[in-house]
């Protein structure tokens, strides 16, 4: 760990940087971050008083990875006479006493899963990054700057949340931080990337039309887990971006279509899905390439991007469908469920018809994972949307 520093506008110091009385935290190991993570949490390298201290880690405002930082050499350097650095302390000095928290007034939301202390991190990071772009108070603040500096000040909050919620706090559950720029715009989730698994489900919520599944398989094919993903846009007609798309998931996904439009005051209420144009592509995380049976999640993937919301985050939806809307029989429900814990799914959403077969779950699995049950494909979208 190489020291701590202040966040904002940064000031010459031996290990600090001050600015608006928050700190950043800039962590360097000598393992490799996953290993580091396995045997415990990125403060475990500070010293023994508060490494485990979860009320000084909720004062830091930004952990900072020191892995993010390019190495020093004699490019980022220039040739010619720069600043000196009593100037540029001054510079930065009288810029301590600004703030830019007003420029996100109107212009982006928070979602709940901000506290008090997470929101006034997250704001005094944006001022301090804002003031570094801008340093007059008077200059407009493009939105793609401001949301650069919204998502970054999210990711460096919730990498220390991360951290206290593996020591176990309870307090520290949430940490699904997102965001909405404008007063119509799409909810998005923030995440640190050393938190994630490429072939994992995770527990944050993908963007709006997309959706983990999982195909039960047949006599020719295994159960395997996939990701559907739609986006929408102005036209009609569903299209299939996979290139020579399997047959069953082909049939999968005609079929979620027409129950869209046939259903469409259930699922999405006064929107009109005739009127729009999805793309469709699915990718497979297992030895299994059909994508058969998994109509009900992809009728919840075409729902999810027309509405715009996301589902819940660590769901796997589960099922097919016919053109009459019954939901199809889902052979092997429990091997479902122990597929579904194994990549890393908190939450697997099941045709009820499969809940007698569940009772056979073992005790292990039944306490690590929560079976949702839906009775029809509206019932199982509203229990998937995230609120």
């Amino acid at each position: 760990m190489k020291g701590y520093m202040e966040s904002g506008e940064f000031s010459r110091g031996r290990d600090s940087i001050r600015a608006e009385g928050s700190i950043v935290m800039v962590g360097n190991f000598q393992v490799d971050v996953q290993h580091q993570q396995r045997v415990g949490h990125l403060f475990g390298p500070m010293p023994q008083e508060m490494r485990n201290d979860t009320a000084f880690m909720d004062r830091i405002h930004c952990y900072l990875p020191g892995w993010d930082i390019p190495k020093v050499n004699k490019t980022l350097f220039t040739d010619r006479f720069g600043l000196v650095s009593d100037v540029l302390a001054e510079c930065f000095s009288r810029l301590r006493s600004q703030s830019r928290v007003n420029v996100l007034t109107g212009r982006v939301r928070f979602g709940g899963a901000l506290s008090g202390r997470d929101q006034n991190a997250v704001n005094k990071t944006v001022s301090g990054l804002l003031k570094l772009l801008y340093p007059d108070p008077a200059g407009p603040v493009p939105d793609e700057d401001l949301e650069w500096a919204v998502r970054l000040a999210l990711e460096v909050r919730r990498r220390v949340k991360e951290q206290q919620k593996r020591i176990g706090s309870a307090e520290f559950r949430n940490t699904q931080f997102s965001y909405v720029m404008g007063l119509d715009g799409e909810e998005k989730f923030v995440a640190t990337p050393e938190l994630q698994s490429e072939d994992s489900v995770g527990t944050d919520p993908l963007p709006a039309g997309q959706v983990w599944v999982i195909s039960p398989g047949g006599q020719d094919e295994a159960i395997g887990l996939f990701r559907i993903e739609v986006t929408e846009s102005p036209g009609g007609g569903v299209r299939i971006l996979n290139q020579s798309p399997p047959g069953p998931f082909r049939e999968s996904v005609k079929i979620a279509e027409q129950n869209l439009y046939s259903r469409s005051r259930e699922l999405v209420g006064d929107r009109n899905p005739r009127e729009h144009e999805f793309a469709v592509q699915m990718r497979s995380f297992d030895a299994a390439k059909n994508g058969s049976q998994v109509g009900v999640g992809v009728l919840a993937a075409l729902s999810s991007a027309l509405l715009g919301k996301p589902l819940i985050g660590g769901l796997i939806i589960v099922g097919g469908i016919n053109l009459g809307g019954s939901i199809e029989p889902v052979h092997s429900p429990i091997d479902v469920v122990e597929l579904a814990l194994e990549k890393g799914a908190t939450a697997v959403m099941m045709p009820v018809s499969t809940r007698r077969a569940l009772v056979d779950l073992s005790d292990e699995v039944a306490t690590k994972i929560q079976v949702l049950f839906y009775s029809d494909a509206p019932d199982a979208l509203l229990k998937a949307l995230h609120d």
